[in-house]
């Protein structure tokens, strides 16, 4: 399976995991064609529907509060034809209790402001060889990430991204935001 590039996606408004960032995060994940996975805070669903056609045998679920995102991740899934995706409305904390998978990889793009207890409830939904991959922009989160999976004997390890891409007809560069992406694993 291909990677799908960033221009291929239904956008709007929503931000979306950068292709770069989005192919060395989910390259963390360890994908296998029957996996398991979660995608919390999905956004357009770039992330989610890339990781629908790494695991074809498998499944997917997103969670997205966000109702213009929902809208794109919908469009998004049609548009790549992601059957094994799973699209669930609502706050990552609240719709937890009704979520009864154990996931083989976690992604955490997003997290309201509740990233410790985000944290600290999903982890006990990875399985025991699976990961947990998060990207961040702000050294806050990915400090309370760190604190976090610390306390739940968790091993990590942290890469900074930095991107950026030639536009205009001199040829600059123009970087994108630099972003954490933080691999953890039991």
């Amino acid at each position: 399976m291909r990677y799908i590039k960033d221009e291929e996606f239904l956008r709007g408004d929503t931000p979306m995991t950068k292709e770069e960032v989005r192919i060395l995060s989910l390259s963390k994940l360890d994908i296998e064609p029957n996996s398991v996975l979660l995608d919390i805070g999905a956004g357009t669903g770039s992330v989610a529907v890339q990781m629908s056609k790494l695991c074809p045998e498998g499944k997917v679920i997103a969670i997205e509060k966000e109702e213009d995102a929902l809208e794109l991740i919908l469009k998004n899934k049609e548009k790549f034809h992601c059957n094994n995706l799973q699209i669930i409305k609502g706050e990552a904390l609240e719709v937890e209790k009704h979520i009864d998978i154990i996931f083989d990889g976690i992604f955490i793009g997003g997290s309201g402001g509740n990233l410790e207890e985000i944290i600290k409830a999903y982890a006990k939904k990875l399985k025991p060889n699976g990961k947990m991959v998060f990207n961040f922009i702000s050294l806050k989160n990915l400090s309370t990430a760190t604190n976090t999976l610390k306390a739940l004997d968790f091993k990590f390890t942290i890469s900074q991204i930095s991107v950026s891409k030639v536009k205009g007809e001199h040829q600059m560069l123009f970087a994108n935001n630099p972003i954490f992406i933080l691999e953890a694993w039991r």
